[in-house]
């Protein structure tokens, strides 16, 4: 596949690979695995390029970071597999990918190579760039403090540096001397990016006609695991508030099993794929159900009040049962130390709590109240009112490759 690339920078006579006076822009890799990771990457190349124009993008990412310059070797959902279980049958083309990007890596000698979250993927890349002359930063740090505490020290061994989203992550990393640096997370740089009154002249919607948005993940197996029993507590809430508009954000690797799986159900639910309408979305929601995952933490910063619904394979939750460390996975409730967005996971995950626990956030009483307060502090913790966490990470990025110049 053609490739959006130039020659390596040139090193001689003390030029800093980072000043575009010498001409060769400077050629940075990123290495993305899904749609949170594309999201991530896209911000991290816009602000990249607001600090350093000159610059090339290489690397394999989704629709966000190819809108900002990146021609991808390969397509980003070939990556995106969840579960322990359901990973299996896919290994043979993962090593095959994996082997490429490296090999792709290696050829190009990028003055950088940033990989972004997708850990399994990511990190067996960067065991391959090892000693190889091309420095290399992960951004997101692994979940140590939730399971395999051992990753800290073997990435410690190939990384250079870590951006870490959690604000309680750095001395894990930092014990086994790997040079972290705490960002914040990324999602509160869009606390006020959606147009409520927009999205309902768009779609139709009164001004006092109450949203609830449906959030059934980004890969095929969540959708598939989830959109049945979202479905059912969906025709419930419609029963019981059939004013209320319901709307369902996705994106373009599952749009089309949404889109079919959507047709069927009462009251002609919305489904939007792109990442403004989901904005918009979220800015005139009044309550959400959404699947595990950093959309959570995205409802809690424009302060829609939410509840957690999750499966995965029996395997998968069995091996994770006894592998886990802590008693909750959404990004909120780790950072408060407290439960405040509840969570249904697997044989909890079943339409009569999740409608239950619906009802009792469509109507307006403590349980709004009590989460929307707890949105505020969270998201301070994570970085809101500060510098952008993409300009913080853009900056690291910088550091480290005019080091290695």
């Amino acid at each position: 596949m053609t490739s959006n690339v130039v020659a390596p920078a040139d090193r001689s006579a003390n030029k800093s690979p980072l000043d575009h006076r010498y001409g060769a822009p400077l050629k940075i890799m990123l290495v993305a695995g899904e749609a949170s990771g594309d999201q991530l990457g896209g911000r991290l190349m816009a602000a990249i390029k607001r600090q350093n124009p000159n610059v090339k993008f290489i690397g394999v990412g989704g629709p966000r970071m190819m809108g900002e310059g990146m021609i991808s070797l390969f397509s980003m959902n070939e990556m995106s597999v969840m579960g322990l279980a359901e990973v299996i049958p896919h290994i043979p083309r993962l090593l095959r990918r994996i082997r490429e990007t490296a090999d792709f890596a290696l050829s190009e000698r990028p003055d950088i190579v940033v990989t972004i979250d997708a850990p399994d993927f990511c990190f067996r890349v960067g065991k391959r760039l090892a000693n190889k002359g091309i420095p290399l930063v992960h951004y997101v740090a692994p979940s140590v403090w939730a399971w395999r505490p051992g990753r800290a020290r073997k990435i410690a061994g190939f990384l250079d540096h870590l951006l870490a989203l959690l604000p309680f992550e750095p001395p894990y990393f930092e014990k086994e001397g790997l040079a972290t640096t705490f960002i914040g997370h990324s999602a509160v740089e869009e606390r006020h990016g959606g147009d409520g009154n927009r999205f309902r002249a768009a779609y139709g919607l009164e001004a006092d006609q109450k949203v609830i948005v449906i959030l059934p993940g980004s890969r095929h197996s969540e959708v598939g695991r989830l959109l049945p029993v979202f479905r059912d507590v969906v025709v419930r809430l419609h029963h019981d508030y059939p004013d209320h508009a319901f709307v369902v954000p996705t994106v373009s690797k599952v749009e089309d099993a949404v889109r079919q799986a959507v047709s069927q159900w009462p009251g002609k639910a919305i489904v939007v794929s792109t990442d403004q309408e989901r904005r918009d979305a979220f800015s005139c929601a009044h309550a959400a159900l959404a699947a595990s995952g950093t959309v959570s933490l995205e409802l809690g910063i424009v302060g829609v009040p939410h509840i957690i619904g999750y499966r995965v394979s029996a395997t998968s939750a069995w091996i994770a049962r006894r592998l886990l460390k802590v008693d909750t996975v959404t990004i909120i409730n780790l950072v408060l130390g407290r439960k405040l967005v509840p969570e249904y996971l697997q044989e909890d995950c079943t339409a009569d709590k999740l409608y239950t626990a619906m009802t009792a956030l469509i109507d307006e009483g403590s349980h709004r109240a009590t989460q929307q307060a707890g949105f505020d502090q969270a998201t301070t913790l994570l970085g809101f009112g500060q510098t952008p966490p993409s300009e913080k990470a853009a900056t690291v990025v910088l550091q480290v490759a005019r080091r290695s110049g």
